[in-house]
């Protein structure tokens, strides 16, 4: 392995992974074909909503991979740039958001004073 921060996810890796639980494994990747099946989302879609679920999770393993994926199922340049922008929204929106609490916080304190 290197000492990079994020190693390269080699063939051995993934190898050395199941083989330490091939149970699990299998579920997981019974569960992934599963959730990106065409259903009432198309694939793209889903590998969409992916791009865009990674990026707010900072997986750089999940951008990397879902950012080919969608391009597989032709999604375009522009369209994964849009998804990776309502994430951005979302994860800012997020801490907007929950900024009431420590407004919330400091009200309390200045009425303790």
């Amino acid at each position: 392995m290197s000492d990079l921060l994020f190693p390269t996810n080699t063939a051995a890796l993934s190898k050395r992974r199941k083989a330490l639980t091939p149970d699990t494994t299998a579920a997981f990747e019974a569960f992934t074909r599963a959730a990106f099946a065409d259903g009432a989302l198309d694939g793209k879609t889903k590998q969409l909503i992916a791009v865009a679920v990674a990026h707010a999770t900072q997986c750089p393993y999940c951008i990397k991979g879902h950012t080919k994926a969608a391009l597989r199922q032709n999604a375009t340049e522009a369209e994964i740039m849009e998804a990776i922008w309502v994430a951005s929204e979302m994860r800012a929106g997020a801490a907007y958001a929950h900024s009431v609490l420590a407004l919330d916080e400091m009200q309390k304190a200045a009425a303790r004073e």
